[in-house]
């Protein structure tokens, strides 16, 4: 493949995060020697910018309210939610994310190179858990970059649809030069850093939440190899993740409803290291946990989670066990509903919001969000999605149910079956844009049984559980990508109805690769196919 001129993120933001201690020698680098400087280097291998917002908008969460809704509508939302390439400047563009990307993959390089000019991770444990953790934060932010900025895994395509430099050493020269390369490359690149990575990850942190612990970095492992169609191996993932008691690892629902009396309270309650379920942490600029970003009235509001949709689709439709449909107080997570006039939203609250002041005088700074980037109660919904592929459908089950069971207020004890599961998503029909249910065709890469099969219907379930689990964190839209789940634009009236669509989305549509950089595409790198 040709090679192109490409700007990272060097090009694009005038500070790498890593710069700060890198910061002392000619070249723009500090000696990295010593086991305390490898660490401190390692702080900066994490995500920073986020691409929560980019991927919640775009995804099949939210339809269209500007007919009821007054203000204005900010650019940046109008071509997310219209899968427009994204060209302004936002802490929450894909600009940022692929910069951002770049500079958490610069600061794992160096301190991998630093490791090995020390003698290699065998000099002492330290510096192996130090060694194992740069491994699996340069797997992370590739994994990151290759899910936002191209198309899905697929083995049919991969090996010729673009893909991301897969950057395995520090930069030294200027204008370097990098093959851009293909999907399947990086994925198996990234399996490679994985399994070496997991030969030295290890749990001796000052503060373990904020790091790639084992056990985040086995939460990690679930995901990649559960995209990767390599459905074993992100069971044993999952499994060491997990151990043998998983219920203890589950987020307390209860717990978080009884001890908090506001929204503040509650984010921060949902967003606590003390909480098990957090596997890891992270913090970005983000304005999702602004109570104001989500809600009834203002500007940048037209496009809404709606009534609509969680009464039909998700949070609040129909389960195997209540037929009639969920009400709010069947939640062990209490959702915010709003209703103003034909306005309808639902909202979990969940981002934990923290605004940084970089200056006192103006009052002036960043919104910040934090939010866990793994938790335990996704990975055992991934463990399950996982076994329903491996056709291991009675452990699937007991998942689905231990996960349930967690979720929901019950008066009797969830215990669904593989034959209830497929009973009840028999019993409704498939989603239409204008007469919506939960249970949306499936077309992904990998085969799957016939619809109405029992493997079909569990993995109906199961994503449904997840997009519940997930919510606002920008999953869902790779749950669309991996499965082939058609999107469509919809537009509600004054009334808050259904009215229209204007535009639709399928399986392997070039806009599902999130356009890279204008600043990278002007210095040649080869840009996504549009049609």
């Amino acid at each position: 493949m040709k090679k192109y001129i490409f700007a990272l993120a060097f090009a694009l933001v005038g500070l790498v995060s890593c710069d700060k201690y890198l910061d002392t020698m000619p070249d723009n680098r500090t000696e990295i020697d010593t086991e305390e400087k490898v660490k401190a280097l390692l702080k900066s291998a994490y995500p920073t910018h986020w691409y929560v917002t980019v991927t919640e908008y775009m995804s099949d969460q939210l339809d269209d309210m500007s007919a009821v809704v007054s203000g204005t509508q900010g650019q940046f939302f109008q071509d997310l939610w219209n899968w427009k390439d994204n060209t302004l400047s936002n802490n929450s563009s894909p600009r940022y994310i692929w910069s951002d990307g770049w500079s958490v993959i610069a600061c794992a390089n160096q301190a991998l190179e630093a490791i090995q000019e020390m003698g290699g991770p065998s000099v002492s444990p330290a510096i192996a858990e130090a060694y194992g953790e740069a491994l699996i934060c340069r797997a992370y932010a590739h994994f990151i970059l290759v899910n936002v900025f191209c198309l899905h895994y697929d083995p049919e395509h991969s090996a010729t649809d673009l893909g991301i430099p897969y950057m395995e050493t520090p930069e030294k020269g200027l204008n370097p030069e990098y093959e851009r390369g293909n999907v399947a490359d990086v994925y198996a690149k990234i399996d490679a850093d994985i399994q070496e990575g997991m030969k030295y990850i290890g749990d001796t942190y000052d503060v373990p939440k904020w790091h790639f612990t084992r056990q985040a970095a086995c939460a990690f492992a679930t995901k990649f190899y559960l995209y990767y169609n390599k459905w074993d191996l992100a069971v044993k993932y999952a499994d060491e993740c997990l151990g043998s008691a998983p219920k203890s690892l589950l987020r307390d629902y209860d717990a978080l409803q009884s001890n908090t009396s506001s929204l503040t309270e509650g984010r921060t309650m949902y967003n606590s290291t003390d909480n098990k379920c957090n596997l890891l942490m992270t913090s970005a600029y983000s304005n999702l946990g602004n109570t104001t970003f989500y809600n009834s009235s203002g500007s940048n509001k037209h496009y809404a989670y709606t009534n609509n949709i969680a009464l039909t689709e998700d949070l609040l439709a129909p389960l195997p066990w209540k037929t009639t449909g969920v009400d709010n107080a069947d939640l062990r997570f209490r959702s915010r509903r709003y209703n103003s006039g034909s306005l309808s939203y639902v909202l979990l609250w969940k981002v934990f919001y923290q605004f940084q002041t970089t200056n006192q005088v103006t009052g002036t700074g960043y919104a910040r969000g934090i939010f866990p980037a793994f938790t335990a109660d996704e990975t055992l919904l991934l463990r399950a999605e996982a076994k329903i592929l491996l056709k291991q459908f009675d452990s699937a089950c007991e998942d689905l149910n231990l996960w349930a069971n967690n979720f929901y207020v019950v008066s009797e004890e969830i215990k669904m079956t593989p034959a209830s599961i497929t009973e009840f998503e028999n019993s409704m029909d498939y989603y239409l844009w204008d007469k919506p249910t939960q249970k949306k065709h499936l077309h992904p890469a990998f085969a799957i049984d016939a619809e109405g099969s029992v493997q079909e219907s569990m993995l109906q379930l199961c994503l449904r559980f997840h997009r519940a689990e997930r919510w606002g964190n920008g999953e869902r839209w790779f749950d669309v990508k991996r499965y082939g789940i058609t999107i469509y634009r919809r537009f509600c009236d004054s009334n808050g109805n259904i009215d229209r669509i204007e535009d639709t989305m399928d399986y392997r549509d070039p806009r599902q690769a999130v356009q890279v950089p204008q600043e990278c595409i002007d210095a040649g790198l080869q840009p996504n196919p549009r049609n």
